[in-house]
């Protein structure tokens, strides 16, 4: 398995059809973002879209980014759109997209990054910790957690 920067990438619209085929309204809302241009807009200039592919087969993805969906906030940087494909789930594969998110901020001089989500149990498992909650651009409450990149 491989990690590829999507905008990097020579091969965008090969990874475009495999994202399309998330099942995950996030997912079809990642792709329009792409699609009219807006994802650098809404997520921060130095924002990446990470993917884990298995030969041209799309794994898992997640983005690595200055902002998420909560706006009001000095939290940075942030790891949104986490989804990986039924097939592979159970095999920890987004823990690789998150050892190189953490790399990625770490490098950048960032001692944590930060996920927001609704989900209880899950980025515990790879050493997040719950620190509080808040609202995300819908209003809607979100579970904020952060992990160390050591």
């Amino acid at each position: 398995m491989e990690i590829v920067d999507f905008f990097a990438s020579p091969d965008r619209e090969h990874w475009m059809s495999q994202l399309r085929k998330c099942d995950w309204s996030a997912g079809g809302f990642l792709c329009r973002l792409i699609d009219e241009g807006r994802f650098h807009a809404l997520t921060g200039a130095w924002s990446r879209l990470l993917l884990l592919t298995d030969g041209d087969r799309l794994v898992s993805f997640c983005t690595f980014c200055e902002r998420d969906e909560i706006d009001d906030t000095d939290l940075s940087p942030w790891v949104g759109f986490v989804y990986t494909f039924p097939e592979y789930r159970g095999r920890r594969c987004f823990g690789r997209l998150l050892d190189k998110a953490k790399s990625l901020a770490a490098e950048a001089g960032f001692e944590a990054v930060y996920i927001s989500t609704d989900h209880i149990g899950l980025y515990e498992k790879y050493g997040f910790e719950y620190i509080c909650t808040l609202k995300n651009r819908w209003a809607d409450d979100c579970r904020v957690y952060k992990g160390s990149t050591r």
